[in-house]
C-alpha cells in the first residue's frame, strides 16, 4: 500500500495541474558567432509564492511530490518547445532533478521519448550525483537516451570535484561549466577543474559550455577557459517564447559511444592481443596496495573500484585502507560475494553472484582526470596455500581500457537503498527510539513502531528502570542475532551478563552513572556471545525514556558490531607503533645531510619505493648499495680539523662515488659516515652479478689519501648490496639484506 502523504498547499496544487507549470527559454549561443544553437528550458510555477523555481521545488520536495513536479516541467518544456517551433537543428536543454534519480525508478526519465515532438533534439541534463547515487540504472539510462539519438550534457561541472572523475564514465557530449568559474576570480581550483575539462573535451570531441555570462569580463574569461558556447543574461534573459529571429547554428552531433554498459568483465575489457602474466597473490595484494596509495595521493577528484571475488577476502586491513579511500576519494566501490550493499560508510557495493564472470577475478580501477590504471586479473583456481593462489594478470594504463573496465563494475553496483517516492527512511538510533515513545507511540501498543524496530539491521532493547536490577524488557530479532541467544532467555536479565572480565571497567563504569543521572552515553566495550561466549566489540548507544512528568522510565539500547573496525584500528594502531619504532631506530642513526646536491633520505626512501614497484609491474631488478667509509672515528676528523674538515672529506667521497654511477642511479647520504645508491632498471638474470660488480668498484672508488688541511688522509670503505627481488620484495628488507650482507648484522636479523 502506498504511504499516506499529507494533501499539498493548494499553491503546490495548482502548479501540478496540467498547465500549471510552464517553461521559459534561455538562448544557448556559439561565443564567436552569436549565433543561437540551443535553448534551456526553465520552469516557473504559476504566478504567487511559487512562482520562482527555487520556491516551487523546496515546496515539492517538502510535500515528497519533486518526481511529480519534474515530470511536469519535462512536460511544459516539450509542449512549449513544440508549440512554438524551434528552428531546425537547434537542441532543447532538459534538467532532470538528481534527487529524482536517486528516488524514483530511472525508467520513468524516459518517458520523455513518448511525449518528444518528432525531430527535436534533446540534450538531457545530470548532475554526478545522479550517478554517484545509482550507477547501474543511470549508466543503461544513458545508454537508452543515446539510442533515441539525444544527447548528454552533465551539469554544474566545478562545483563538485567529483564531477571532474565522472566524466570520462558518463561521456557527456556537452561539458556544463558551474558559473562560478566565469564570475569568480581565477584560483588554483579553477585551474585544476580547467585542466580536466579541456583535456576531456580534446580526447572526446565534447562541447564546453559557461553558464552565468553576465557582462564582456565574464565572456573574456569563459573564452579563455576554452568555452566555445555559453548562456546568461549578456546573450538573453529567459523568455516565454523562444527567440527564432536570431541566427542560429547547431551543435556538433553527438559522439559515437560503445552500445550498453559494458556488460562483460573487466578482464575481458584487455584489448586483443594483450598478454597477461602470471601471478601469486601476494603480488597482487602489494599491487592493490600501490594503487591504493595512488589513490589516495589523487583525491577528490578520483573514482576507485575493486572486487574481492568473496566477501571473506575483505578483511579488516583491507576495510581499514577502504576507509582512507572513502574519505580522501571521490567515489569508491567493492564488489564480491556475500558484500552488502554498503560494506563500511559511504562505500558503494555489491554481492556478486556465483555464476557472474567477475566472481573469479581480482580487478582495481583508478580514474582521475589525468591518471588510468587498471589492475585486471583473473583467478587460475589453483589449489595451495591463499598467499600462493595463481592469477593471470594484466596492468595498464590505457585510459580507454581503464574507463570501459571502471564502467564494467559500475553497472554491477548496488543503488542506495529508498523506497520510491518516499522520503530517505531515517537512521534507527536511540535519539529516534526514545522520542517515538516519549511522543506515547510505546512498543506494547504501536504497531508501526515495532515493525520498524523488528526491521532495522540495528540491534535495539528496551530496559525498565523501574524494576528490580533493570531488566530487559524488550529486544528485536537484529539483537537476538548479535548476542546469540533466543528472546526467552534475553528477556527479565540484566543486560551485563554479555560482558566479561575482559571488558574494559572504566567503561561499564560511565555506562552505570550515565544511567543514574539520566543521561544519554555511548561507549565500545568487549561483549561476548552466545553459549559459547565469543568475544566481539559492541558501540552502544543508550538514551532515556520518559513519561509525562518528565520521570526517567525506560532506557533504549541500540547496538551496532564494531569488531571489525576496531581490529583493524589495533592493527593500524601496533602497525604505526613498529613504524614508529623503526623510523626512531633511523633517525637515531642519521644525521643532517652536509653535502649539496645529495638526495636527501627521505627522498631515497621514496624513490626506492618507486623503483620496486616499477620492477614489479615490469620484470626488472632493482639494487641497493650501501657504501660505509671507514677510519673516520680513528683520525678523528672533526676533532682535529673541525666539522668543515669533515665535510670536505664526506663530499669527496660523493664525488668519487658519483664517478662510478650511471644515470638515473640515485646516491643519497644515508648516516654520518656512510651513503646508500640505488640502481634501478638492472636485467633480473644479472641483477646480483651486476651488483656485486658495482659493490666492488664504489669500494675502490673511495679508497686513497684526501688532502685536508694540507694533512693527506687515508681513508678506506665497506659496503654490502642486496637486490629485488632475489634478497627481498621491499625496501626494507633491501635494508636489511644489505646489513647482512656486510656484517653489520647478524644473519638471523629480519
Amino acid at each position: 500500500m502506498d504511504p499516506v502523504r499529507p494533501l499539498p498547499d493548494p499553491a503546490l496544487a495548482e502548479a501540478l495541474r496540467p498547465g500549471g507549470v510552464r517553461s521559459v527559454f534561455q538562448p544557448i549561443v556559439e561565443l564567436d558567432t552569436g549565433r543561437v544553437v540551443a535553448f534551456e528550458a526553465l520552469a516557473r510555477g504559476p504566478q504567487g509564492p511559487l512562482e520562482r523555481p527555487d520556491h516551487l521545488f523546496a515546496a515539492a520536495r517538502e510535500a515528497g511530490l519533486l518526481a511529480e513536479l519534474d515530470e511536469a516541467c519535462r512536460a511544459a518544456a516539450f509542449r512549449g518547445a513544440a508549440g512554438h517551433g524551434l528552428p531546425p537543428g537547434v537542441a532543447l536543454f532538459v534538467n532532470v532533478e538528481p534527487e529524482v534519480l536517486d528516488t524514483a525508478p530511472l525508467d520513468e526519465l524516459l518517458a520523455i521519448a513518448s511525449t518528444a515532438p518528432g525531430g527535436l533534439r534533446v540534450v538531457l541534463e545530470i548532475t554526478e550525483r545522479a550517478l554517484a547515487a545509482r550507477p547501474a540504472e543511470l549508466l543503461r539510462t544513458v545508454a537508452r537516451v543515446r539510442e533515441l539519438g539525444w544527447g548528454i550534457a552533465l551539469d554544474d561541472v566545478g562545483a563538485d570535484p567529483m564531477s571532474l572523475a565522472f566524466m570520462p564514465l558518463l561521456r557527456p557530449d556537452v561539458v556544463k561549466l558551474d558559473l562560478r568559474l566565469v564570475q569568480e576570480r581565477p584560483g588554483p581550483a579553477i585551474a585544476q577543474i580547467m585542466n580536466a575539462v579541456n583535456a576531456y573535451a580534446q580526447a572526446t570531441g565534447a562541447v564546453i559550455l559557461a553558464e552565468g555570462i553576465e557582462d564582456h569580463a565574464h565572456l573574456a574569461m569563459a573564452r579563455a577557459l576554452g568555452a566555445s558556447v555559453g548562456q546568461g543574461w549578456l546573450f538573453g534573459r529567459p523568455t516565454p517564447t523562444p527567440d527564432s529571429s536570431r541566427p542560429v547554428g547547431a551543435l556538433p552531433p553527438p559522439a559515437e559511444h560503445p552500445g550498453g554498459t559494458d556488460a562483460g568483465s573487466p578482464f575481458a575489457c584487455l584489448p586483443p592481443g594483450t598478454a597477461p602474466r602470471r601471478a601469486p597473490k601476494g603480488l597482487l595484494i602489494e599491487l592493490s596496495k600501490q594503487l591504493e596509495r595512488e589513490a589516495l595521493r589523487l583525491g577528490e577528484t578520483c573514482v576507485v573500484t575493486g572486487t574481492f571475488q568473496e566477501a571473506r577476502h575483505f578483511t579488516p586491513s583491507t576495510a581499514q585502507r577502504y576507509r582512507d579511500l572513502v574519505e580522501r576519494t571521490g567515489f569508491v566501490c567493492a564488489l564480491g560475494e556475500g558484500l552488502p550493499a554498503e560494506p563500511l560508510p559511504g562505500l558503494r557495493g555489491a554481492d556478486l553472484a556465483p555464476g557472474d564472470p567477475v566472481r573469479g577475478e581480482w580487478d582495481v580501477v583508478v580514474l582521475a582526470p589525468h591518471f588510468s590504471v587498471a589492475l585486471l586479473a583473473r583467478d587460475l583456481g589453483s589449489t595451495g596455500p591463499d598467499m600462493e593462489r595463481q592469477f593471470e594478470y594484466a596492468l595498464t594504463y590505457d585510459r580507454d581500457t581503464a574507463v570501459r573496465a571502471a564502467r564494467c563494475l559500475l553497472g554491477r553496483v548496488t543503488p542506495r537503498a529508498g523506497a520510491p517516492l518516499v522520503p530517505p527512511a531515517v537512521p534507527v538510533t536511540a535519539e529516534v527510539v526514545a522520542a517515538a515513545t516519549q511522543a506515547g507511540e510505546l512498543l506494547d501498543d504501536s504497531a508501526l513502531v515495532r515493525r520498524a524496530l523488528e526491521a532495522t539491521p540495528s540491534g535495539v532493547c528496551l530496559v525498565d528502570v523501574r524494576l528490580p536490577d533493570q531488566p530487559l524488557v524488550y529486544v528485536n530479532p537484529a539483537f537476538e542475532r548479535l548476542v546469540g541467544l533466543p528472546r526467552a532467555e534475553l528477556l527479565g536479565r540484566n543486560c551485563r551478563f554479555l560482558q566479561g572480565p575482559d571488558t574494559d571497567a572504566a567503561a561499564q563504569s560511565r555506562i552505570r552513572a550515565a544511567v543514574a543521572a539520566g543521561r544519554e552515553c555511548r561507549e565500545v566495550l568487549l561483549n561476548h556471545r552466545g553459549p559459547e561466549r565469543t568475544p566481539w566489540w559492541n558501540e552502544l548507544h543508550l538514551a532515556p525514556v520518559t513519561d509525562g512528568t518528565g520521570e526517567v522510565v525506560q532506557y533504549i539500547g541500540v547496538q551496532v558490531d564494531v569488531t571489525e573496525r576496531v581490529t583493524a584500528q589495533r592493527e593500524l594502531e601496533q602497525e604505526r607503533d613498529r613504524s614508529r619504532a623503526y623510523l626512531a631506530r633511523i633517525e637515531e642513526l642519521s644525521v643532517p645531510d652536509p653535502l649539496a646536491g645529495l638526495a636527501s633520505r627521505q627522498h631515497l626512501l621514496e624513490q626506492a619505493e618507486i623503483e620496486v614497484w616499477n620492477a614489479r609491474a615490469t620484470g626488472d631488478a632493482v639494487a641497493l648499495v650501501i657504501v660505509a667509509l671507514q677510519g673516520l672515528a680513528e683520525v678523528e676528523v672533526e676533532d682535529e680539523h673541525g666539522p668543515k674538515a669533515a665535510e670536505e672529506l664526506l663530499a669527496v667521497a660523493a664525488q668519487r662515488l658519483r664517478g662510478r654511477l650511471r644515470r638515473g642511479d640515485l646516491l643519497a647520504c644515508w648516516a654520518r659516515d656512510s651513503f646508500v645508491v640505488v640502481l634501478p632498471g638492472l636485467a633480473a638474470g644479472t641483477a646480483v652479478r651486476e651488483a656485486d660488480r658495482i659493490r666492488a668498484e664504489l669500494e675502490a672508488a673511495v679508497r686513497g689519501p684526501v688532502v685536508i688541511g694540507g694533512v693527506p688522509l687515508v681513508v678506506t670503505a665497506r659496503a654490502g648490496a642486496g637486490c629485488f627481488p632475489v634478497d627481498a620484495g621491499d625496501v626494507a628488507g633491501l635494508l636489511a639484506a644489505v646489513g647482512r650482507a656486510a656484517g653489520w648484522l647478524p644473519a638471523s636479523s629480519r
